[in-house]
């Protein structure tokens, strides 16, 4: 769930945008989550469209191994709520078909867990 919290720390500056990661992968999460906050940028992994949140998305990354049931739905609420989020669903290279439907349905990148996991270091680099 989203942190709602009204207050923010004067020493820490307010997230404009953060990264909604929808996955149940939590090991592969925490590195996302690292890259994030190395780029200065708040992190949420969820497990569903949430109600609310505090800080809209910059980044929507669907894991479609974990994820692929929901993933149509991730994209159209996307488009329709927050059409200038970058949108990335990626996946296993063995099941073509997936990464296929995640491109069908408007992923603006499609990649393979392999190629997410290359471009991870410098994914969020503005």
């Amino acid at each position: 769930m989203i942190n709602q919290s009204a207050s923010t720390p004067e020493s820490q500056p307010v997230a404009t945008q953060s990264v909604w990661f929808f996955s149940g992968d939590l090991l592969f999460a925490s590195r996302v989550e690292s890259a994030a906050v190395r780029s200065g940028i708040a992190f949420s992994l969820m497990g569903k469209w949430p109600e609310t949140w505090s800080t809209p998305p910059g980044w929507i990354i669907v894991d479609l191994a974990t994820r692929f049931g929901a993933s149509s739905d991730i994209i159209a609420n996307t488009i329709e709520l927050f059409p200038n989020a970058q949108t990335i669903a990626f996946g296993p290279h063995v099941q073509p078909a997936r990464l296929s439907k995640a491109r069908q349905a408007g992923f603006g990148a499609v990649l393979t867990r392999g190629q997410f996991d290359s471009a991870l270091p410098s994914l969020f680099d503005q």
